[in-house]
Protein backbone atom coordinates (compact mmCIF):
# COMPACT_ATOMS: atom_id res chain seq x y z
CA UNK A 1 0.00 0.00 0.00
CA UNK A 2 1.54 3.28 -1.13
CA UNK A 3 1.42 6.27 1.22
CA UNK A 4 -0.41 9.23 -0.25
CA UNK A 5 1.74 12.34 -0.67
CA UNK A 6 0.49 15.58 0.87
CA UNK A 7 -1.05 18.08 -1.54
CA UNK A 8 1.50 20.83 -2.03
CA UNK A 9 0.91 24.17 -3.69
CA UNK A 10 3.47 25.91 -5.90
CA UNK A 11 4.80 28.05 -3.02
CA UNK A 12 5.37 24.98 -0.83
CA UNK A 13 7.11 23.13 -3.67
CA UNK A 14 9.39 26.14 -4.24
CA UNK A 15 10.24 26.22 -0.52
CA UNK A 16 11.01 22.49 -0.45
CA UNK A 17 13.33 22.89 -3.45
CA UNK A 18 15.01 25.85 -1.77
CA UNK A 19 15.46 23.89 1.48
CA UNK A 20 16.82 20.88 -0.43
CA UNK A 21 19.49 23.08 -2.08
CA UNK A 22 20.55 24.62 1.24
CA UNK A 23 23.56 22.82 2.69
CA UNK A 24 22.61 23.25 6.33
CA UNK A 25 18.95 22.21 6.04
CA UNK A 26 18.64 18.50 6.85
CA UNK A 27 16.09 16.28 5.13
CA UNK A 28 14.58 15.79 8.61
CA UNK A 29 13.60 19.48 8.69
CA UNK A 30 11.77 19.08 5.38
CA UNK A 31 10.03 15.99 6.73
CA UNK A 32 9.03 17.81 9.93
CA UNK A 33 7.65 20.79 8.04
CA UNK A 34 6.11 19.17 4.95
CA UNK A 35 5.81 15.46 5.74
CA UNK A 36 8.12 14.37 2.91
CA UNK A 37 10.82 11.77 3.55
CA UNK A 38 14.20 12.00 1.85
CA UNK A 39 13.10 9.70 -1.00
CA UNK A 40 9.98 11.83 -1.52
CA UNK A 41 12.13 14.96 -1.74
CA UNK A 42 14.38 13.26 -4.30
CA UNK A 43 11.31 12.31 -6.37
CA UNK A 44 9.95 15.87 -6.14
CA UNK A 45 13.30 17.33 -7.19
CA UNK A 46 13.51 14.90 -10.13
CA UNK A 47 9.98 15.86 -11.22
CA UNK A 48 10.29 19.64 -10.77
CA UNK A 49 13.82 20.31 -12.04
CA UNK A 50 15.57 20.04 -15.37
CA UNK A 51 17.50 16.79 -15.68
CA UNK A 52 20.88 18.55 -15.61
CA UNK A 53 19.92 20.57 -12.51
CA UNK A 54 18.71 17.43 -10.77
CA UNK A 55 21.99 15.61 -11.51
CA UNK A 56 23.96 18.61 -10.19
CA UNK A 57 21.85 18.67 -7.00
CA UNK A 58 22.21 14.90 -6.44
CA UNK A 59 25.98 15.09 -6.87
CA UNK A 60 26.09 17.97 -4.39
CA UNK A 61 23.85 16.31 -1.77
CA UNK A 62 25.19 12.77 -2.04
CA UNK A 63 27.17 12.01 1.08
CA UNK A 64 26.85 15.54 2.50
CA UNK A 65 26.86 15.14 6.27
CA UNK A 66 24.92 18.33 6.96
CA UNK A 67 21.87 16.99 5.11
CA UNK A 68 21.32 14.30 7.76
CA UNK A 69 20.94 15.24 11.43
CA UNK A 70 22.51 12.00 12.66
CA UNK A 71 25.65 12.59 10.57
CA UNK A 72 26.13 16.23 11.58
CA UNK A 73 28.93 17.35 13.80
CA UNK A 74 28.03 18.95 17.11
CA UNK A 75 29.11 22.33 15.72
CA UNK A 76 26.15 22.37 13.32
CA UNK A 77 23.31 22.50 15.78
CA UNK A 78 20.71 24.56 13.94
CA UNK A 79 19.72 26.10 10.65
CA UNK A 80 18.84 29.71 9.98
CA UNK A 81 17.94 30.96 6.54
CA UNK A 82 18.64 34.63 5.77
CA UNK A 83 15.02 34.96 4.58
CA UNK A 84 13.44 32.91 7.39
CA UNK A 85 11.66 35.94 8.84
CA UNK A 86 9.91 36.60 5.52
CA UNK A 87 9.07 32.94 5.00
CA UNK A 88 7.49 32.46 8.41
CA UNK A 89 5.82 35.91 8.29
CA UNK A 90 7.45 36.69 11.63
CA UNK A 91 7.31 40.46 12.03
CA UNK A 92 9.48 40.54 15.16
CA UNK A 93 13.21 40.52 14.56
CA UNK A 94 15.02 38.06 16.81
CA UNK A 95 18.55 39.38 17.13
Amino acid sequence: MKKQQPNLDAQQIDRIIEMAWEDRTPFDAIQDQFGLKEQDVISLMRREMKASSFRMWRARVQGRKTKHRKSRSAAVDRFKCSRQRGISNNKVSKR
